[in-house]
């Protein structure tokens, strides 16, 4: 049986706050175990957080914003390699770590305090990494990490969690050469767990409810990968 436990009683995350070590004390943790840890709480105990005080918009960014704040838009440019579609201020982008989506992760809910921009982190895949060896380190326990954030996506109203940053499980599950319970062979089922993960533990973490994490139990997949295997690569990406 699978069960979502939501990891209640986190205060308040700033820079250099030692998020493992919260965690291990607000939850108890088992082998096997997902803990899914929202990208805010990850980004603010790294310091990635932002003073739109402190920028200064360019002439692209006070185009781009159409009407909003240019500071924020210049953040968006500075956290992007390209700029996918805008329209009206709305922009969607693709980041440093490959991610295509809303504003190149850049995002004023939940932040610190007003006035202020949460940015992604640097290498998520290697902050679930150090989070995974803090709470092996502190509980004992063998547990995969999953960094999660909200995306939108093509064709569908909604946003939905998915996985930006893996460790300590496989994030794919190849279906290729197996068959259906009718005998058909599968040739092209990949299913991403680490995203149906991610979205699952979003509706016990409750967006308005600053609880940024959860621990997900009862799955079998422990194993080697990254989020950077969810990118969509280039030349199959049907939306460039």
């Amino acid at each position: 049986m699978i069960s979502i436990l939501p990891v209640e009683g986190l205060p308040e995350l700033g820079a250099g706050d030692d998020l493992g070590a919260l965690l291990a004390r607000a939850a108890s943790f088992e082998h096997g175990d997902v803990l899914v840890v929202a990208q805010k709480a990850i980004s603010k105990t790294e310091g990635r957080v932002v003073r739109l005080e402190e920028v200064e918009p360019g002439e692209r960014a006070r185009e781009l914003a159409a009407g909003r704040d240019p500071r924020h838009a210049q953040v968006i440019l500075d956290e992007s390699t390209r700029i996918v579609r805008e329209r009206d201020g709305f922009v969607i982008a693709e980041t440093r770590h490959g991610f295509v989506c809303g504003s190149a992760g850049v995002d004023a809910s939940n932040a610190p305090e007003a006035g202020t921009l949460v940015l992604l982190p640097v290498d998520p895949d290697a902050s679930a990494e150090r989070l995974r060896a803090r709470i092996r380190e502190l509980n004992g326990a063998a547990v995969a990490v999953i960094v999660s954030d909200s995306f939108g996506r093509p064709w569908r109203l909604g946003t939905t969690d998915v996985a930006i940053g893996v460790a300590g499980l496989r994030p794919l599950l190849d279906l290729e050469g197996r068959r259906d319970p009718a005998g058909y062979e599968l040739h092209s089922t990949v299913i991403a767990v680490a995203d149906e993960i991610a979205g699952a533990a979003e509706l016990a973490m409750r967006k308005l409810a600053r609880m940024p994490a959860a621990i997900v139990r009862g799955l079998d997949l422990a194993g080697e990968g990254s989020a950077r295997e969810l990118i969509m690569p280039a030349e199959r990406d049907l939306f460039r």
